[in-house]
């Protein structure tokens, strides 16, 4: 697998415009713990402030290893989260897909793209009455 992965290092060195997370043995449950827990606390022990200063834009900066995601993609079947990367992508828009992480390939990965280009971003907003019942009053 880490050949693998140092393949896929070399052939995308260049690019810089998306971000590709694999995590294997990740917590997000530990990221935030620590994030609330031991940078937070380092913080506070250098830069005192208000409980009312405690945000979660502040929190993100402890939290967020790098960034929200935008899609999230899960292979293999599963429907469910599995504690990976849940503070970034509390907006994120989530893809399922049955192909399991090894065979998933460019077209896969394009139709979830297109599926991601089709989805109303609303970042937690809810949608107008008219838009939830197709544009019907």
């Amino acid at each position: 697998m880490l050949r693998e992965i140092e393949k896929a290092e070399g052939a995308t060195s260049a690019g810089c415009r998306l971000h590709l997370r694999v995590a294997i043995d990740y917590s997000s449950r530990d990221s935030i713990a620590l994030a609330a827990y031991g940078a937070f606390a380092a913080h506070l022990e250098r830069t005192p402030f208000s409980t009312d200063e405690i945000t979660q834009t502040l929190m993100h900066s402890f939290a967020a290893e790098s960034g929200d995601v935008d899609l999230l993609i899960r292979t293999g079947g599963e429907k469910r989260l599995s504690d990976f990367l849940l503070w970034e992508s509390a907006y994120a828009e989530l893809h399922f897909t049955d192909r399991m992480w090894p065979e998933f390939n460019e077209a896969d990965l394009e139709a979830a793209l297109n599926e991601f280009r089709r989805r109303e971003r609303r970042y937690g907003a809810v949608p107008e009455p008219a838009a939830m019942a197709g544009g019907a009053q």
